[in-house]
């Protein structure tokens, strides 16, 4: 018997096993497909290299406003995609090498739950054992929702990861969600050439967001020839002798637009199905495995992190999922990360990034706020940059407390995390005006939006 078996080598896995090795835990991680799970290979790191290669190309087109002739620019999305395959290789050799280390044993095959801690794993050989653990986490992440609509599955229909492979821009790409995955990929492929259009069921897209900055990226988009189509149902998908129309009604009429390729991004949901959580006898819903604040499930001994459980869908978050696991497991009296503070970051044009509450949810809870708000087009180095457009905003609580924090912007996955670790170490917003923040730089927006914050608050 070991001491913990991990399912699923995402990043809630493979950093778990990494981490419970260290603690002299002997360690054996089982996955299925391709290690470091969907976030490495059909995510997070193949859709930034796409960010980036349409973050280039866009730069390219617009040199000559920085005073550099480039003369005509052309865009090969095969060399784009095939640097995309590189970089996910050499991560996925990396993840390989952390799973090599003393205390790990990595194990590629199914594995299914049992009784008594028991997990059945089939090889790729097709052979089959059983392990016994102590302890055991589910960590088998998320796979893509599809709409139960007519034409769901239809020949023109994709995936994110058909789309992260694909061999030529389509003229006319029609995407059924305004999420992450949707906002990202409309961003990426209007700067490929893509005449894109986007349709959202709820009435702004990036629902889980602060509207006032959801807002405003739509309207950036959209300068951008990025079509939009929110608080409209889709209903059908058609196929066309060329090409499918999208059927949705808005405002009461129903509508269609035509297009070559359709990406369905409606989210992503728990990979529960064919694990054994029946036959563990653990509970689970459509929203994910039920777990408790240490990531347990209802059989005492077995946990769940990330994406399965429903609780945040973000690569990091399941990393400290599996941490909180660890630190019951082992029963560890060392300090834990806040879950609740997990940020978030779109990579879009321009990116956003958030943490804690939106103004509305602090409205719906009847709390006092103040707001802070700083924009991009009054800072010097965005202005240098050419980046002047976006907005920083930090809500504040009675008490001086930092509630939330809301960037449109530049780097603004990277300027989140200064307000994110301060709230993290229970931090005001009058010491964050208080910190001498360098200039010209960026960082000087949440200096100012701090300010105004704490003014008033005053």
């Amino acid at each position: 018997m070991t001491d913990l078996i991990i399912i699923g080598a995402g990043p809630g896995g493979y950093e778990t096993a990494v981490r419970a090795a260290a603690l002299g835990l002997q360690t054996t991680i089982v996955e299925a497909a391709s290690l470091g799970g969907t976030c490495l290979n059909e995510g997070c790191i193949p859709t930034k290299c796409l960010c980036r290669s349409a973050e280039v190309l866009t730069e390219t087109r617009e040199a000559a406003a920085y005073g550099v002739s480039t003369g005509e620019v052309h865009f090969d999305l095969a060399t784009a995609i095939a640097r995309k395959d590189t970089v996910v290789g050499q991560l996925v050799s990396g993840v390989r090498g952390l799973l090599s280390r003393p205390g790990i044993t990595l194990i590629e095959g199914r594995a299914t739950l049992t009784a008594d801690r028991s997990v059945s794993v089939e090889h790729t050989d097709g052979s089959t054992e059983t392990l016994k653990a102590r302890h055991i986490i589910i960590a088998t992440g998320s796979e893509t929702k599809y709409l139960p609509v007519p034409g769901a599955r239809s020949r023109d229909v994709v995936t994110s990861t058909e789309l992260l492979s694909a061999t030529q821009i389509p003229e006319r790409l029609c995407i059924i969600g305004g999420g992450v995955i949707g906002m990202e990929f409309a961003s990426i492929f209007n700067a490929f050439g893509s005449k894109v259009s986007v349709v959202e069921y709820c009435k702004e897209i990036l629902p889980a967001l602060d509207k006032d900055i959801a807002k405003r990226l739509r309207t950036s988009m959209k300068k951008r020839g990025v079509d939009f189509h929110v608080g409209a149902a889709v209903t059908d998908v058609e196929e066309l002798p060329t090409g499918s129309a999208v059927v949705f009604t808005e405002k009461g009429k129903e509508q269609r637009i035509e297009a070559d390729t359709v990406l369905m991004a409606v989210g992503r949901a728990p990979r529960t199905a064919g694990i054994g959580l029946e036959e563990a006898g653990i509970e689970y819903t459509p929203r994910g495995i039920v777990v408790d604040g240490d990531m347990q499930t209802n059989v005492p001994g077995i946990y769940a992190i990330g994406d399965v459980n429903g609780l945040c869908p973000l690569a990091h978050a399941a990393t400290f999922q599996g941490y909180r696991a660890l630190h019951h497991l082992t029963a560890s009296t060392a300090p834990t990360a806040d879950l609740s503070l997990v940020p978030a970051a779109v990579f879009t044009v321009p990116e956003v990034a958030a943490v804690g509450c939106t103004e509305d949810r602090l409205k719906e809870e009847g709390k006092a706020f103040t707001t802070g708000k700083a924009f991009y087009r009054a800072n010097g180095k965005s202005l240098a940059m050419g980046s002047d457009e976006g907005m920083i905003k930090i809500l504040v609580g009675e008490d001086g407390s930092i509630l939330g924090c809301h960037i449109l912007g530049a780097h603004a996955a990277d300027l989140v995390h200064e307000v994110s670790t301060l709230m993290a170490a229970g931090g005001t917003v009058g010491q964050l005006s208080n910190a001498i923040h360098a200039h010209p730089t960026l960082s000087e927006l949440v200096l100012a939006a701090a300010e105004q914050a704490h003014a008033g608050d005053a």
